[in-house]
């Protein structure tokens, strides 16, 4: 120690007095005790350990070694060290050998790691308040004389008032700092509507004002047996954690935070030894301080805020309040980012469903009704009415033109989901690379040309009925997909990581033998299986003969009316010679014929062209052949029988024009080229 009186020693502790009571900060005070000090007392290193005394805990606010190297504070337990000894006796406590000492086992280990063999704890008080202690230690043992003591202890009461008045002023400080953290926090809130946005705003200030080197949000499922790590800010991170990760709830600091609903804090020491996964590639990825907040919003946890640091012991319980309070802000405007989105989205889907809605009324508003009485129509009927009420994949098996996209609409207007979308997609139509995009959305940017979020079918018919026609041409490589919304409910939009839940009935329909296809390795077979729940076969037309006529008058008024046309006969000869056609193209087919018939009627009477019916696509119903009216043989038919009911009459009111609903002059004209005569 260097030589120094007694007198001088005290002369120039006053002076050191006057210079402490400049300082206001508590770290400047600990460097200036330790300048000022060392010319008057022999010591290794200097530490000011701060009492807690709502919790009763100690902590090392500052440790400096002959260097001022900085040392990890740490917290204790106060019986755990010498400040409940100098607490509770109100002097000194000195330890003159450490190695000799048996009791407070693991604090003293913690100065034999520093290289310290002896040290004196000093008890500071002001005002009657502990406030804690300062702690000068040696590197060899007995280093403090009696002399040394007392001097020491006059120390203690010098620097009391001063160490009072840095701890107020750091603490004022922090404080400053923090409600000024949070009024920027909070206006990064409420400028930033979009959660992404807004993530980075609080992660940016959280890294810039706080020096977290880690933050992330997670949420759970509805179920609360997944937790999804939504968005991360990590710059250091090497890939072992990623954002969009979905992870079995455990005992992770998140899950911990989630089910407790209570802030959890991790050091290096609990990351490195917790076995579970997350804490595993957290210490991996050199987090060496964690901290989960519950974000609470409208008293129920949405998720968790989790923000770490690459040093050990980053947090404290001390800062326990404020980053409640951080979370609270936090969640409030997650919860209204979230609400926002939904907004969005829902306008989004509206609009879509509206512009979708309309398409539909103009591509199918000829479809008002299912047309049929016969006893095969019947027995779809009864068919519809069954599944109808169930929420049963339904697969419609027929002809094309055999109407399963009207009786698809029958079953989402009988069922419980008639007050939601009905949604329709001919995967034919579709190109194969946008097929997927159709059916399940995709985000901005997920491939060249998505300039934009899209909706997919299946989350736009949520809670409806999505009609998947022509089903057999979906590729083998989106089957999967397809199996999965239709097993878990549920899928990811192109470029998302984030799962969708869907509520969609399916309709499928086909006119391809999708069993033969299986066994060509075409389709697969557990989709397959998937689809023939309620598989429906669609009689052709050919099967149905008594509904022609029903099916011929519908289409004549419905044609009419759009065109401004009256047409109100149909003469016998043309309805026998349409209930005998086999109509290979089915319900499709006739519409657009009597579409044509309509338009070349120009009178009351239906003109059909049935030379337009070419005999090579005419299949009968057993497959084969058949013979094809043509219109000129159905008009002759048509004349010859109206003059033989006339008596051979041509003019006046019960003429065979009259009959026919034609002029005199043009059924005159029509005999001439015919070559009927009325002898």
């Amino acid at each position: 120690m260097p030589s120094s009186s007694t007198e001088s020693r005290y002369r120039t502790l006053l002076q050191v007095t006057e210079h402490l009571s400049a300082q206001t900060r508590m770290e400047s005070l600990i460097e200036a005790l330790h300048t000022l000090l060392q010319p008057l007392i022999a010591f290794n290193f200097l530490a000011f350990p701060q009492y807690d005394e709502e919790r009763r805990m100690v902590r090392v606010h500052v440790l400096a070694a002959n260097d001022f190297r900085r040392i990890p504070s740490k917290s204790w337990k106060e019986e755990d060290t010498p400040a409940a000894k100098a607490h509770a006796r109100g002097d000194l406590v000195y330890v003159p050998d450490v190695d000799a000492e048996t009791e407070l086992a693991d604090f003293n280990d913690l100065m034999r790691g520093y290289g310290i063999r002896s040290y004196c704890w000093i008890p500071l008080f002001s005002g009657g308040k502990f406030l804690g202690g300062l702690n000068f230690g040696s590197d060899v043992p007995h280093a403090y004389s009696e002399e040394d003591i007392e001097f020491m202890k006059a120390v203690g009461r010098q620097v009391s008032v001063a160490v009072d008045n840095a701890i107020s002023h750091d603490r004022i400080e922090r404080e400053r700092d923090r409600l000024g953290l949070l009024l920027e926090i909070n206006n990064a809130l409420v400028s930033n509507l979009d959660e992404r946005s807004l993530f980075a705003a609080v992660a940016s200030k959280l890294r810039e004002r706080v020096g977290a080197d880690y933050v992330s949000f997670t949420t759970p499922d509805v179920r609360n047996e997944i937790m999804e790590r939504r968005l991360l800010h990590f710059p250091s991170g090497t890939g072992l954690i990623r954002e969009g990760e979905s992870m079995t709830i455990a005992n992770s600091p998140s899950a911990r935070a989630l089910t407790s609903g209570e802030a959890k804090f991790l050091n290096a020491a609990e990351l490195e030894s917790d076995p579970t996964d997350a804490c595993k590639r957290l210490y991996a990825e050199g987090i060496r301080s964690i901290c989960a907040l519950p974000l609470r919003s409208r008293q129920q946890i949405i998720g968790t805020l989790n923000i770490g640091s690459l040093s050990p012991d980053f947090f404290n319980d001390q800062d326990k309040p404020f980053l409640t309070q951080l979370a609270g802000q936090v969640a409030i405007a997650l919860d209204n980012a979230s609400s926002y989105r939904r907004v969005e989205e829902l306008n989004s889907r509206l609009a879509n469903e509206k512009l979708y809605l309309e398409d539909e009324i103009r591509s199918t508003s000829q479809f008002e009704e299912i047309i049929g009485e016969s006893p095969a129509i019947r027995g779809i009927f009864a068919q519809l009415e069954t599944v109808a009420p169930t929420d049963s994949t339904v697969l419609l098996v027929g002809e094309t033109g055999t109407g399963k996209e009207l009786l698809a609409r029958a079953i989402h207007d009988l069922s419980s989901r008639k007050v939601r979308t009905f949604v329709k997609l001919n995967c034919a139509a579709i190109p194969t690379g946008l097929l997927e995009s159709e059916l399940f959305g995709h985000e901005r940017g997920a491939f060249t040309g998505a300039i934009s979020q899209r909706i997919g079918r299946f989350e736009l018919a949520n809670g409806g009925t999505i009609f998947l026609d022509e089903i057999g041409e979906i590729p083998l490589e989106l089957q999967p997909k397809l199996l999965r919304v239709l097993q878990e409910r549920e899928f990811e939009r192109l470029g998302s990581s984030r799962t969708i839940r869907s509520d969609a009935r399916l309709i499928a329909a086909t006119n391809r033998d999708l069993g033969k296809m299986v066994e060509q390795g075409h389709f697969r077979a557990d989709l397959f299986y998937r689809l023939n729940v309620f598989p429906i076969h669609v009689p052709p037309l050919r099967d149905r003969h008594e509904d022609i006529p029903l099916l011929v008058r519908f289409f004549v008024r419905q044609f009419s009316r759009r065109m401004n046309r009256t047409i109100d006969t149909i003469p016998s000869e043309t309805m026998e010679a349409l209930v005998k056609y086999p109509w290979p193209g089915n319900i499709r087919e006739l519409q657009n014929l009597m579409e044509r018939a309509v338009i070349l009627s120009s009178g009351a009477v239906l003109r059909v062209p049935m030379g337009d019916l070419k005999p090579s696509s005419a299949v009968s119903s057993n497959g084969a052949s058949g013979d094809v009216v043509t219109l000129e043989a159905a008009e002759r038919a048509a004349i010859v029988r109206a003059l033989k009911e006339a008596n051979g009459k041509v003019g006046g009111d019960t003429g065979a024009a009259a009959r026919l609903g034609m002029k005199r002059t043009t059924l005159q004209a029509k005999m001439r080229k015919l070559g009927i005569t009325t002898k």
